[in-house]
């Protein structure tokens, strides 16, 4: 009971509205999930030239795929049950199906019309999702190295690869800084509830204004971004 109050808690969670909305935000782990839809927008964004639609479809895909499905299977697959019983193994179920149909219908689309190079990152992804959330093989890929791979450089990959339909060195070379970026988040995260668990204020409050800083400046960076490449090719 402990660990669902100090989620309820967490910066990220709506202090509003009835418990299941809130706990339905908080297990999207918003912020978090921003910093790997955002990866996705800066590979979108280093293609030599911009189909917007396209944009939009790797964001909902990410959001859909990660922000909904990734963390039902996490909920489902945890032993703690980070978010407590508050939505049934059936309701949790139904999120992932549905947040993966919806991610892999607009997948699909892409990848038969304009992008076949998207497949096998499609492919590696819905591996990862259920490999490392349900801790397949005694937990081999739940781990931080995965994760960076999974939420950070795969992600800014499979941005430019809806664009181009291909890879190039700059796209590779900036998916190193995502996995970097990635990796540290999730490092300080671990040590974030562990020390939360420990109720050491002090220390968990300095964790959290770095995990803050981290996300959101992710967040704004692509933003910006974003902005400058619409502002440059309207110019």
């Amino acid at each position: 009971m402990k660990e669902q109050v100090t989620r309820l808690n967490e910066w990220f969670v709506p202090q509003f509205g009835p418990i299941k909305f809130r706990i339905f935000v908080g297990m999207m782990f918003l912020p978090y999930t921003g910093m790997c839809i955002s990866f996705s927008i800066i590979g979108s964004l280093l293609a030599p030239t911009i189909a917007w639609d396209r944009i939009v479809a790797i964001i909902i895909i990410y959001f859909c795929a990660l922000g909904i499905s990734a963390h039902a299977a996490d909920n489902m697959g945890s032993k703690n049950r980070p978010w407590g019983n508050y939505f049934s193994n059936r309701e949790l179920l139904i999120m992932l199906i549905c947040g993966l149909a919806i991610a892999y219908a607009i997948g699909a689309y892409y990848i038969v019309f304009f992008v076949p190079l998207l497949l096998p990152i499609a492919i590696l992804e819905g591996f990862f999702l259920f490999a490392y959330n349900y801790e397949f093989w005694n937990g081999f890929f739940h781990n931080n190295v995965w994760f960076a791979i999974s939420w950070g450089s795969i992600p800014l990959l499979a941005g430019y690869v809806m664009q181009t339909n291909s890879l190039s060195p700059i796209p590779l070379l900036v998916s190193l800084v995502a996995f970097a970026i990635s990796y540290f988040e999730i490092h300080l995260s671990r040590k974030y509830k562990e020390v939360k668990r420990a109720q050491d204020l002090v220390s968990s409050k300095n964790l959290e204004f770095r995990l803050k800083i981290i996300s959101l400046t992710t967040i704004l960076f692509s933003v910006t971004f974003l902005i400058f490449r619409l502002f440059q090719i309207t110019f």
